[in-house]
């Protein structure tokens, strides 16, 4: 094993914050070496970016998390005038429930009071009216909620697609199938090593998923991340209730045996097949050496799921065609802290040559993420305040 080139940026991680630190520093970068590494292919279904889409949404009951979705949508939409395509498809955030229940998207009564100070529009919605506009049924009475319009959901593959070709435009190269092993940073760099290659760099991004934590504890910087897998049923709609109808999130108190909150995407604008998605969003039975993820629905978790659209949504057709999948969720065991995100100077030998960003539902923040890695990267003060990111 030899090193036959180096390189300035080494970016560990092909998913949508890799690919967009990779494009963001190629393109003010442009005499830059720069090389992304993935151990699978760039559309797997085998790490956090499986499926077909994510939720877009604006509010969060955090403000400093808040304002930087506000600052990501700006993003996004130069995203999409550079890759010319629609990405971001705004069919709207319905949010309803337990108005007082935190959870890990937050609170819909601090939400509430977040979006009016930070004055964004959204129409706040009894149950009842809940129910007849969207066609739930059965749920407590006593739960509210809002819509707010500018939310949706995110292309999935559309996104990797693009920011694949900007960043391969932008000149950066990729070589999949390789598995990074060990990030070994010194006081001129660092150097990278899978079971086939020895690579050096200046600077190295962390940006590998469910990976990230094993890699980073071999440095003694130990993230407090945990994976989860977690089960999206499709099923077809006996009924359409509108030619718009949005992503919702049920707030639910836990039960004994899981969060008990529930999401569902409507039959997504770039797709013909009709199938509304109902996931789970239960951080439960995480993911060890010794409990490999199975890449399959856990069947109690998908019947959680059916039993929740036989209950209340009389518009699917759960016990006539239902498919079901996993994806992988890798989040933070403090309910306080939504990502890790910053330069690891300070925290190992050398780590002022490495950046990381792990963990959390990051997907929508894309664009902005990827900017703020490059700017680290290039040993640059991030033009965005990230205080509530860092470790």
């Amino acid at each position: 094993m030899h090193t036959s080139v180096h390189w300035d940026v080494i970016i560990i991680g092909a998913g949508p914050i890799g690919l967009a630190a990779a494009w963001n520093y190629a393109r003010e970068h442009q005499d830059h070496k720069i090389l992304v590494l993935e151990q699978y292919a760039l559309f797997t279904q085998l790490a956090g970016t499986s499926g077909e889409e994510r939720h877009w949404r604006l509010q969060y009951s955090e403000l400093e998390i808040f304002r930087l979705t506000l600052e990501a949508d700006k993003l996004w939409r130069q995203l999409e005038q550079q890759a010319d395509r629609k990405l971001i498809h705004r069919i709207g955030s319905l949010w309803f429930g337990d108005a007082d229940v935190w959870t890990n998207e937050g609170q819909i009564r601090q939400t509430m009071l977040s979006m009016d100070e930070m004055r964004l529009p959204y129409e706040r919605l009894t149950m009842r009216e809940i129910e007849r506009r969207y066609g739930f049924t059965g749920l407590d009475s006593n739960y509210e909620g809002f819509l707010q319009q500018d939310g949706g959901v995110i292309d999935v593959k559309g996104t990797l697609t693009s920011l694949y070709s900007l960043a391969s435009e932008a000149g950066v190269e990729f070589q999949f199938q390789q598995c990074v092993k060990a990030v070994e940073p010194d006081a001129r760099g660092a150097t990278v090593l899978t079971a086939q290659h020895r690579y050096r760099a200046r600077k190295v991004l962390v940006a590998g998923g469910p990976g990230s934590k094993k890699l980073l504890r071999q440095l003694d910087i130990d993230l407090a991340l945990s994976t989860y897998e977690m089960a999206c049923i499709s099923m077809l709609r006996s009924q359409r209730l509108g030619a718009n109808d949005p992503f919702w999130f049920a707030f639910q108190p836990p039960v004994e045996s899981d969060s008990n909150l529930f999401y569902g995407f409507p039959p997504n604008p770039w797709s013909v097949n009709g199938f509304d998605r109902l996931g789970t969003d239960f951080e439960v039975d995480p993911i060890t050496e010794a409990n490999a993820p199975s890449y399959r629905a856990n069947p109690q978790h998908v019947e959680r799921a059916l039993e929740f659209a036989r209950r209340h949504m009389p518009f699917l057709e759960p016990d006539k065609q239902h498919s079901a999948a996993s994806c992988l969720a890798v989040l933070p065991t403090d309910p306080a802290r939504q990502f890790y995100l910053d330069s690891a100077k300070g925290r190992c030998h050398g780590g002022e040559h490495l950046v990381v960003s792990a963990g959390g539902w990051a997907f929508k923040f894309t664009p902005l993420m990827g900017q703020i890695c490059a700017d680290l990267l290039a040993e640059r003060e991030p033009r965005w305040d990230i205080s509530a990111l860092r470790f």
